[in-house]
């Protein structure tokens, strides 16, 4: 039970990081991007490969994956720079496909459909985290700079700035913001500091595939964002924690048919967010009327 607890924990905490980075340009931004699972998946990647063939010291892995997906991210704002809205959205999954594509079909990068095994274990200080506390306090120490972070950065003049082109980016511009690079650095930071959580999870899983970094996760992702509350500080974070319990609860009637509990989970994800947006359009955490912070 207690190994049980403990995994779901971590896992809890790399899922908050990713859904915090996701609210920082859904929620703050206006930029809905459904292709967030493929930074994800470029932070797991290189942390793997650099771990690998480089060094596993965890001061160093992360901030190699954390520059891969920041300058990767570029192709992301670019369109962001042209398109809004439901164009977004496509031009999103149009990059979501194509990193798909990579991960599966770069053998010699990231062992394609195979995946990458025996990556060695988070090096901190010399010492190799392999103890599941450990490594759960090792999550906790990347979940609260991520989230200190992002709330630093909404707080100051960038986060005004990035509600206001939200808000109206007529107006923002209009008002001389920079519109163009603000919201190519709100991309670039949310990417770089997904990689955080793709870095964490190769070290923690010890193997990864493509099936980890498929559309499947950018729209649970989204989900958790918009279930707990878009454009808020906590809403992320009880949006994962709700999502991470469910299968565990799920799992646990056994009156349900245990070989489909997977379809019931994607059903009370859809039915939560169908309800969420009738009744309370600003998540659990945000405004009734959906306004956010």
């Amino acid at each position: 039970m207690l190994a049980y607890i403990l995994n779901l924990a971590t896992l809890i905490c790399i899922n908050a990081v990713l859904a915090i980075t996701l609210n920082f340009i859904m929620g703050y931004a206006g930029i809905f991007s459904i292709a967030h699972a493929i930074f994800f998946g470029v932070g797991a990647y290189t942390a793997a490969y650099f771990a690998l063939h480089v060094n596993a010291s965890i001061f160093l892995v992360i901030p190699v994956a954390m520059v891969v997906a920041g300058l990767l991210s570029l192709v992301l704002a670019l369109p962001a720079l042209r398109v809004r809205g439901e164009y977004f959205v496509a031009a999103s999954l149009g990059l979501q496909v194509l990193g798909v594509t990579v991960f599966s079909e770069w053998k010699s990068v990231t062992g394609g459909l195979g995946g990458m095994i025996g990556i060695p274990p988070a090096d901190l200080f010399g010492h190799a985290v392999t103890d599941p506390v450990q490594f759960l306090l090792l999550a906790l120490c990347c979940l609260f700079p991520v989230l200190g972070l992002t709330t630093w950065l909404l707080r100051s003049s960038f986060g005004r700035n990035l509600k206001a082109i939200r808000d109206s980016e007529s107006a923002a511009h209009a008002f001389g913001k920079n519109v163009a690079f603000i919201k190519t650095m709100s991309v670039v930071i949310s990417a770089a500091l997904a990689a955080v959580a793709g870095s964490l999870y190769a070290f923690y899983m010890g193997f990864i595939n493509v099936e980890s970094f498929m559309l499947d996760t950018s729209v649970l992702l989204m989900a958790m964002v918009i279930i707990g509350g878009t454009g808020t500080l906590l809403g992320p974070l009880v949006g994962t924690i709700l999502l991470m319990l469910l299968p565990g609860v799920f799992s646990y009637m056994s009156f349900l048919p245990q070989t489909e509990i997977g379809s019931i989970q994607q059903i009370a994800y859809g039915l939560a967010m169908v309800l969420l947006m009738i009744y309370r359009p600003g998540g659990i955490v945000g405004s009734s009327k959906g306004k956010a912070a």
